[in-house]
């Protein structure tokens, strides 16, 4: 029985869903509004009933916690956190860099736009079957790169690795619930201080929350269930190929891992090594399971092969392929991009430099992955001073104001003539 289907270029259509289903929905916002009411009490109660908390557990681990956890750890975990740390800090800091405010001349004086951090941001790391310490790396060290002050993490039944990634990241402390609740009570104000923004993956029910309250705080994205396509022609090693789209599998049953490809032998090959791994793979079940919901997909050209990756927009896409140039101008959607065979999409998920928190279910049709730009504000300004130059402006804003009806907006206008 095959484990992956296949496909024809033409004959391949995208699955995308809704990023969480209804029911999740309805039940995310019955935890929202018992936490938003019952405040600590309630979050402790939701935690406790659903596993999040021991009876009596610890619910909030300050920076000193935190820095003991750190010390805690063996020395070369503790080197590791730091050594992945420093790189994801060092891709941040550049990115902050890239972002500078703006001052340029405008009719009768000048403009510009600040960029600022928000005060406060939540950082949520999953902590179910897998607890993420990547993921609070990739989150907190980033908001701290944006200039933000105050830096909260939330994860349920933290690990020690998942403490020390926080206090490396320089988190001010960690609530350790997970769930709606969580990302309710950074929303809310709930035994931590109230987050202006939320980032970071979990379950459906995070993602449920982050979309209920998106609006009252800024989210970063809506992620669902982790992607990889795999564009390669017949120069890719099917172990290497088979290897990649396992790593991507073992995510959870959910996951998407897809192989578009020139080559039926390296299709060929590839089913024949995913057969082959699997046999020694300690997370088989789940990665069977997720293969059942990839592909792969034959292409009779790289033209045809990057338009199926366009139609997906997945949020990882490795390009193997003899020669990149004939390929690259033609993808234009995807969360990350990782391009030769060296380039593995799990050295993105372990902190070589660019986030890992990227867009899913095709939404890199219009979003990025997760950046510092998630935790800054463009404010805008204007200093209009030239009183010669003023005229025309006091002219065309009381003539369109009367266009679109609104005397007062044009009297304002004129004031300015009259002083």
């Amino acid at each position: 029985m095959s484990l992956i289907r296949r496909y024809n270029a033409a004959d391949f259509v995208p699955k995308r869903g809704s990023s969480v289903d209804t029911a999740t929905l309805a039940r995310a916002a019955e935890i929202i509004e018992r936490v938003r009411s019952g405040r600590e009490p309630a979050l402790v109660e939701i935690a406790t009933s659903l596993g999040d908390l021991a009876p009596g557990g610890k619910v909030l681990y300050t920076r000193d916690d935190l820095a003991t956890a750190e010390k805690s750890l063996s020395a070369s975990d503790r080197e590791l956190l730091r050594r992945i740390a420093d790189r994801i800090r060092t891709f941040a800091e550049a990115q902050r860099a890239s972002l500078r405010d703006l001052d340029v001349s405008v009719p009768a004086g000048r403009a510009g736009h600040s960029v600022a951090p928000v005060d406060a941001a939540g950082c949520y790391a999953p902590g179910g079957r897998f607890p993420l310490p990547s993921s609070v790396l990739m989150t907190a060290i980033t908001a701290r790169a944006a200039g933000v002050q105050r830096v909260i993490v939330a994860s349920p039944k933290p690990t020690p690795a998942t403490l020390a990634a926080a206090s490396i990241a320089g988190a001010d402390m960690l609530l350790a619930i997970g769930g709606a609740q969580a990302i309710a009570a950074m929303a809310f104000g709930v035994h931590v201080p109230a987050c202006d923004v939320i980032a970071g993956p979990g379950n459906r029910y995070v993602t449920a929350a982050k979309k209920l309250l998106a609006g009252e705080v800024g989210i970063d994205m809506l992620a669902g269930p982790s992607e990889l396509t795999i564009l390669a022609d017949d120069s890719a090693e099917g172990a290497i190929v088979a290897a990649d789209l396992l790593a991507q599998a073992e995510h959870d049953d959910d996951a998407v891992p897809i192989l578009v490809t020139t080559s039926n032998l390296l299709a060929s090959r590839v089913e024949s090594e995913l057969h082959s791994q699997l046999m020694t793979l300690p997370t088989a079940p789940t990665a069977r399971k997720a293969l059942a919901n990839g592909a792969i997909v034959l292409a009779s050209s790289l033209a045809e092969a990057a338009d199926v990756c366009n139609r997906i927009a997945p949020e990882h896409l490795e390009v193997i392929v003899r020669s990149e140039a004939d390929v690259l101008p033609r993808l234009r959607h995807y969360g990350a991009i990782f391009l030769g065979q060296s380039s593995a999409e799990v050295f993105g998920d372990y902190g070589v430099g660019p986030n890992h928190t990227l867009p899913t279910g095709g939404t890199a049709r219009f979003s990025g992955g997760l950046s510092v730009i998630h935790f800054l504000r463009i404010r805008t300004w204007m200093k209009l001073d030239n009183a010669t130059a003023l005229a025309s402006v006091v002219s065309d804003s009381a003539q369109i104001g009367r266009i679109e009806g609104l005397e007062a907006h044009a009297r304002a206008a004129e004031k300015r003539a009259a002083r």
